[in-house]
């Protein structure tokens, strides 16, 4: 197989898993929205790099459009409970100063009441899981953050392959044997399981880490054909 060969069939399998992932946020906001009777249900991804929350899966209002759109990671309700990792429940968000008016109405959507809960994994923010406009049920704002909380353990796991295999596809745009060594190397790694995947991505991790620092030696200040 000629090395072109081996970057399409590399390329094939890397966005299978990426499109893999994001239909599993789709699904875990979907089924959000319907458990809670709400009127939405988004994902927020971190982009660390531009240091902004990212639409990734949304579910009811805004569905089509938002998808794509981004805002800084500092900004209202998402913004907060990212930053601090600490879920939040809101009846009537006009009464809360950390709600961002503008931001809403930019998205063609202002709800009235809100849940979000972070999307924690091995001790990183990785984003944020928001539903929007549920029944407000007295004294059941408890048992429901802590059933979004499973939600948000899915999705945090989910989140995490799909920015693994966005980083192989970003190697894969990159150049050099050692790159498209590497991508192939991920895309073995995201379909292992368990203790065999950990130890795999601890591997990973570190492969990254030197071809980074290779190619931030070699290219501008910043730059990494590794980075997402």
């Amino acid at each position: 197989m000629t090395e072109d060969e081996l970057r399409a069939a590399v390329a094939a399998g890397v966005l299978r898993s990426e499109e893999g992932h994001q239909e599993l946020l789709r699904s875990i906001v979907t089924v959000a929205r319907a458990i809670f009777h709400a009127r939405a249900s988004s994902i927020f991804l971190l982009d660390e790099e531009s240091d902004e929350l990212v639409f990734e899966a949304i579910a009811g209002e805004g569905s089509e459009s938002l998808i794509g759109t981004r805002f800084p990671s500092s900004t209202g309700i998402a913004g907060w409970v990212l930053v601090t990792r600490q879920p939040l429940v809101l009846e009537d968000v006009s009464e809360d100063p950390r709600f961002a008016k503008d931001a809403a109405e930019a998205t063609g959507y202002v709800p009235k009441g809100l849940m979000a809960v972070p999307l924690l994994h091995e001790e990183r923010a990785l984003g944020v899981l928001e539903v929007l406009d549920r029944p407000a049920r007295p004294g059941a704002a408890l048992e429901e953050i802590e059933l979004l909380g499973l939600f948000a353990a899915q999705a945090a796991v989910a989140l995490d392959l799909l920015q693994a295999a966005r980083r192989a596809r970003t190697v894969l745009e990159g150049s050099g044997k050692e790159l498209s060594n590497l991508a192939r190397f991920a895309g073995a790694v995201d379909r292992l399981e368990d203790d065999r995947r950990a130890a795999g991505l601890e591997l990973l991790a570190a492969l990254e880490k030197l071809l980074g620092g290779e190619s931030r030696a070699a290219g501008p200040p910043g730059s990494s054909a590794l980075r997402p």
